[in-house]
């Protein structure tokens, strides 16, 4: 009973965006006492039926043989078909924010909580290239006119407004956390939350809203002075 009342819509959202026709019976239970979670699982089962039927669209001949070849002599890099599903996919987790979260949330709190839930994204190193972090920059509204350090992980995960991106950045002023999340949640800058080891703040950006979160005060608020300086964002 308690593993059943521990199990939240986040951890949900994570468990359905993972392997969506295969559900714990943890997830069915919460599934079927959750109206939200509910309508998320129907629109993401029907966004599956959609691309089904997408890819089921006979491809002309010879197409895959011209990728290939376009990879193989560095006409066309790799990255560009993981950055179009990766850009799919993250429209998608927009199209997931039907339900919007109260007014009282407190943004700084979830973002440090994910990182939390996450320990392996300190340590592990994901899809740490620049010009992917620029992309997916761009791709959620943010133009970036100088560096802001060196990109260590770099993963779509599930968060409470749809999907977003988990970055960890290696930058002059420390490491840090930078997750982008969609939504409209926050229209200014939140005050800074300190919590087990961490310190966040969620700032109004792009197609919605970005969280810093670092180890110090001073760690946070010289980072997040150097992300405004560098990076604008289109609102």
């Amino acid at each position: 009973m308690s593993d059943t009342l521990s199990y939240t819509c986040l951890d949900f959202r994570r468990e359905k965006l993972a392997d969506p026709r295969r559900l714990s019976p943890a997830a069915r239970l919460h599934m079927h006492d959750c109206p939200m979670c509910r309508a998320f699982a129907r629109r993401l089962d029907a966004s599956d039926a959609q691309i089904e039927q997408v890819l089921a669209v006979p491809v002309p001949d010879g197409l895959a043989d011209r990728v290939l070849l376009n990879v193989h002599h560095g006409k066309r890099r790799p990255w560009s078909l993981m950055a179009l599903a990766a850009t799919v996919v993250l429209s998608l987790g927009i199209g997931f924010q039907q339900w919007q979260p109260r007014a009282e949330v407190d943004y700084a709190r979830l973002a440090i909580e994910h990182v939390l839930h996450e320990p392996e994204s300190l340590t592990d190193h994901r899809l740490a290239d620049p010009s992917q972090f620029r992309f997916v920059l761009a791709n959620f509204g943010g133009q970036m006119h100088r560096s802001v350090g060196k990109v260590r992980y770099m993963k779509l995960c599930p968060v409470p407004e749809g999907t977003g991106w988990h970055i960890v950045l290696d930058t002059e002023h420390g490491p840090a956390t930078l997750l982008l999340i969609p939504g409209k949640g926050v229209n200014a800058p939140t005050g800074t939350l300190q919590m087990k080891g961490y310190v966040a703040r969620a700032l109004p950006g792009g197609q919605g809203y970005y969280a810093i979160i670092t180890e110090s005060p001073q760690a946070l608020d010289a980072i997040s002075g150097m992300l405004s300086e560098r990076v604008s964002w289109r609102t």
